[in-house]
């Protein structure tokens, strides 16, 4: 597995953000939906890591800086068939390599609260993360569970 940078222009990568954002919206009404489209992956401040085996996208994640020393993990995706295969842990440890890097004090995150996201919750715990209040533009939302790892 390789994991780069990407620019969002391989239609494979597409695909799979545009089925993220299409499952999410279908599970969660509008105000409770805070998957990123394709222009909010494209805005300054954000990098979009994929992973690859080959030419095959296996998953992607994003960081976004939301604040001084305060970075966001955003768009974690697994390819379907690439579930349970450590792509994600291996998209999140770049990122919070990244992140480290950067020199950011703090990485949060959301994601969704229900039994469906059970398995993104136990990735993010394990790797630290911890339950905290809503962050940046965030509101208290029941169908939302906000984490954050201090680094």
């Amino acid at each position: 597995m390789r994991i780069t940078v990407d620019d969002l222009t391989d239609p494979a990568v597409i695909d799979l953000l545009e089925g993220h954002v299409s499952q999410l919206r279908s599970m969660s009404p509008p105000e409770s939906t805070h998957a990123l489209d394709l222009d909010g992956l494209r805005a300054p401040g954000l990098t979009l890591w994929v992973a690859r085996d080959g030419d095959t996208v296996l998953g992607c994640g994003a960081l976004a800086e939301v604040g001084p020393g305060h970075g966001e993990v955003k768009s974690m995706r697994t390819a379907p068939d690439a579930q349970r295969r450590g792509v994600a842990r291996a998209v999140l440890g770049e990122i919070l390599a990244e992140a480290r890097r950067r020199g950011l004090a703090r990485v949060s995150l959301e994601t969704g609260s229900d039994d469906f996201f059970a398995p993104a919750r136990a990735l993010y715990a394990a790797h630290g993360f911890t339950e905290c209040e809503p962050f940046g533009s965030y509101r208290p939302d029941p169908l939302s569970t906000f984490m954050t790892l201090e680094l």
